[in-house]
C-alpha cells in the first residue's frame, strides 16, 4: 500500500524488525490500531514496514512485551523536510550574518599609523587628521577622497611639505615629508685644542689654529696642542682652533673574573597557556595556576586574525614557558683571564671613542683566591686626546 498524503504530513518512517515473535509483534499492533503498510521480510528472516511517526513511539512497549527489536533506516514526510530546512534555514541566515559582520568590521579604520616625521609630533599630525575626519574606529565610506585628505593635512601641518595618506583594508598610514629648513650652525668661539689626558702624540693634523706640539712628544692634560692665536706679538688673531690629535694613553685597570661560568640550560618541560586578544588586550583562556619551575624563560606567539589583506583587531597569543636550569661550569685560569681582558678593553673602547685602538696590555699583578682571579692590568690606548679651552676663559684667568 503506498502512502497516502495524509500519512505523508504526519511523517513517515520506515523501520526493520527482527526478533522470535515478529507476528506477534504485527498482530498486536494491528489489533491497537497502529497503521502499519508496505510488511514484506528479508532473507534474512527480518521484517520490513513503513509507519507513521505517531504510531512508531506506540510500537515501541509491544518491542518490550514481544522481545524484538526496531532499526529506523528510513524518515520522509513533513516533519523531516522542515527540521531540514530549519537546518539550512539557520546555516544561511547564519552565513549572512557572518559576512554582513565581516562587512561592518572591515569597514571599519582600525589603526592609523604616522611615518616620516621627525620634528612634527605624532599627537599633533593624528590631531590634524581628527579635524579631517580620519579617527580610529571610523567608517571607511565616510572618509573624504584622499586626494582631498592629502591637501588638507599638508595645508593645515606646519611645517610638512607633503602629506601622504594610504589605505590598506583598515589601516591608514600617514607619511609625512617635513620641510627642510638649512642648518643654522651658531658661530664657534676662538679657542685652543687641549689635551684631554696625558699622552704622547702619535699624529696631529690641525684644520685651523697653530700646531704647538709635533709627534712622539709627551703632553699632560690641559697641554695646549693647536693654538688659537695667530700671528706675532704685533699682529694676533685669535680663531676657533680645530684638528684631530691622536697620542697613546695607559688606563689601569683592576680586573675581577670567576673561574666558575653560570650557564643557562633548558630542561625540556614546557608550560603553555592561550591567550584572546581583542583590540590590542589579552584574556588568559587556558594555562591557570602559577609557574612550576623555579627558573624559566617566556617565548610569545601572536596570531593575528585576517580576512584577505585585511588585519582584524583580534586572534590570539601562544605563551610558551619553558623551564631553564643554571649550570656552573668551570674554566680554566687562562680562559677566565682572557674574558677578564676582553671585558676591560670593551669598556675601554666604550669610553675612548670608537676610532680608539688597544695597542697593548701588560698585566702588572696576578693572584688566584676564592675562586676568582685578580688582576691589575695596563692598556696602550691610542685614542683621540682633543679638549676645547676657550680663549675667553684664558684671557680671563
Amino acid at each position: 500500500m503506498n502512502a497516502s498524503w495524509l500519512q505523508w504530513v504526519r511523517g513517515i518512517v520506515t523501520v526493520r524488525l527482527r526478533g522470535n515473535q515478529l507476528e506477534t509483534l504485527v498482530n498486536r499492533a494491528l489489533a491497537s490500531g497502529l497503521q502499519l503498510w508496505s510488511i514484506s521480510r528479508t532473507s534474512g528472516g527480518e521484517l520490513v514496514c513503513n509507519v507513521t511517526v505517531g504510531d512508531f513511539f506506540r510500537l515501541r512497549p509491544l518491542l518490550k512485551e514481544t522481545g524484538c527489536r526496531m532499526h529506523v533506516t528510513t524518515r520522509k514526510g513533513m516533519p523531516f523536510w522542515l527540521k531540514r530546512a530549519e537546518k539550512r534555514i539557520f546555516f544561511g541566515v547564519g552565513l549572512v550574518l557572518f559576512f554582513i559582520g565581516m562587512f561592518l568590521l572591515s569597514s571599519l579604520i582600525w589603526t592609523i599609523e604616522v611615518k616620516g616625521n621627525d620634528k612634527i609630533s605624532e599627537e599633533h599630525i593624528l590631531e590634524v587628521a581628527k579635524q579631517e575626519g580620519l579617527y580610529p574606529f571610523q567608517w571607511s565610506f565616510k572618509l573624504p577622497e584622499i586626494s582631498d585628505l592629502q591637501k588638507s593635512m599638508t595645508r593645515d601641518l606646519p611645517g610638512a611639505a607633503w602629506v601622504g595618506v594610504e589605505k590598506r583594508g583598515t589601516k591608514i598610514t600617514i607619511q609625512v615629508v617635513e620641510t627642510k629648513t638649512p642648518d643654522t650652525t651658531p658661530p664657534v668661539d676662538p679657542r685652543h685644542i687641549i689635551a684631554s689626558a696625558d699622552a704622547v702624540i702619535t699624529d696631529i693634523q690641525a684644520e685651523t689654529g697653530r700646531p704647538v706640539v709635533k709627534r712622539n712628544e709627551k703632553v699632560k692634560k690641559g697641554d695646549i696642542l693647536i693654538s688659537g692665536i695667530l700671528g706675532d706679538e704685533n699682529n694676533t688673531k685669535n680663531v676657533p682652533a680645530q684638528g684631530e690629535v691622536r697620542g697613546l694613553v695607559w688606563h689601569e685597570y683592576n680586573i675581577t673574573s670567576p673561574l666558575i661560568r653560570k650557564v643557562q640550560v633548558y630542561t625540556g618541560e614546557t608550560k603553555t597557556r592561550w591567550y584572546g586578544i581583542a583590540f590590542g588586550r589579552a584574556l588568559k583562556v587556558s594555562g591557570f595556576g602559577k609557574v612550576p619551575y623555579q627558573f624559566y624563560e617566556t617565548i610569545q606567539h601572536v596570531e593575528q586574525a585576517a580576512w584577505r589583506t585585511w588585519e582584524l583587531p583580534f586572534g590570539r597569543m601562544k605563551e610558551t614557558i619553558r623551564e631553564v636550569r643554571i649550570d656552573k661550569v668551570p674554566v680554566t685560569l687562562a680562559e677566565a683571564k682572557s674574558t677578564g681582558i676582553t671585558q676591560a678593553k670593551a669598556d675601554i673602547l666604550s669610553k675612548s671613542g670608537a676610532d680608539a685602538v688597544v695597542k697593548s696590555e701588560n698585566i702588572l699583578h696576578e693572584k688566584t683566591e676564592n675562586g676568582k682571579v685578580y688582576m691589575k692590568v695596563l692598556f696602550e690606548v691610542e685614542q683621540s686626546i682633543v679638549a676645547e679651552q676657550p680663549l675667553v676663559q684664558m684671557q680671563g684667568e
